[in-house]
């Protein structure tokens, strides 16, 4: 999965747009974020209108997407 992100002294400070589908989808407002153990999370708007949980899982090194 792509996920194109803000990073400007650590990788994946702020998604900016993701693959979804085939489709890129530009976030238009993050509407919450937070840490689990292993990865950063963002829970956020889409341009389709729709909310989507990304997380980037640091020891993997993927991200994964899950529509809400």
């Amino acid at each position: 999965m792509l996920v194109e992100c803000r990073s400007d002294s650590v990788y994946a400070e702020r998604p900016l747009a993701f693959t979804w589908h085939g489709q890129r989808l530009a976030v238009q407002m993050v509407l919450q974020s937070w840490r689990t153990p292993s990865a950063k999370c963002f829970l956020v708007r889409a341009a389709d209108q729709q909310i989507y949980e990304l997380a980037y899982d640091e020891t993997a090194n993927e991200w994964h997407i899950h529509p809400i």
